[in-house]
């Protein structure tokens, strides 16, 4: 089962290692971002968590776009998902005071938003992005939150979430120009993708005054 292939996206002509040449490679920007961004996070041990779970992202998303096997998908996908939950910890412990305590359990509340919000943005037409829709639109809500205590971090979360969504669009357009574009458009979500992430610490890590390297 776990090395089972499948067919994902327009770039993609067989199953040999470099039938998604573009889409592998771009995998580079993660890990590019999570360089740029570890000197700058080594005062905060939860950003620098996050940088070193966006290099991981980079890895896993090779390994999917490599092998495109079933194990690939889950090396690409569960790293981002450790990212989204890092943040969302990081983001209402430090953003909004709570105790650990409550930030984990508003980080677990995640799971049942993601559940009630992916089946509306399927109906959207979302297809498989539809998976990633729940977490701009969190965003949106934090920053909106956040906004009357701490303005200028609400406003970069709002262009973060503004870009992700950008991001999103190019995932959707994948398949619908394959036929124009045999390329197709993910390689611009995994670049936009690693722009944003890096934002996204860099938005957290100046609200808790870490100083640039």
């Amino acid at each position: 089962m776990w090395t089972e292939q499948f067919d994902g996206y327009c770039e993609r002509v067989d199953f040999t290692f470099w039938s998604e040449p573009v889409n592998a490679l771009t995998n580079l920007a993660f890990v590019l971002a999570a360089l740029w961004m570890w000197p700058r996070t080594r005062h905060s041990p939860l950003a620098r968590a996050m940088a070193a779970v966006l290099m991981v992202i980079g890895f896993g998303s090779f390994a999917f776009h490599t092998t495109a096997t079933r194990w690939g998908a889950m090396a690409d996908t569960a790293p981002i998902l450790g990212f989204i939950l890092l943040y969302i910890f990081a983001a209402t412990r430090d953003f909004f005071g709570l105790a650990p305590w409550k930030s984990g359990l508003v980080t677990l509340l995640f799971f049942p938003f993601a559940a009630a919000t992916v089946p509306l943005f399927a109906k959207l037409g979302l297809g498989s992005s539809a998976a990633y829709a729940p977490v701009p639109m969190l965003i949106f809500i934090y920053a909106s939150l956040l906004n009357p205590r701490a303005p200028k971090t609400a406003r970069g979360l709002a262009v973060g979430a503004a870009l992700l969504c950008l991001s999103i669009g190019f995932r959707m357009l994948d398949d619908p120009i394959c036929a124009l574009w045999p390329m197709g458009t993910h390689f611009l979500w995994h670049l936009l993708n690693a722009v944003v992430l890096a934002h996204m610490i860099a938005v957290y890590a100046n609200h808790i005054g870490v100083k640039e390297a």
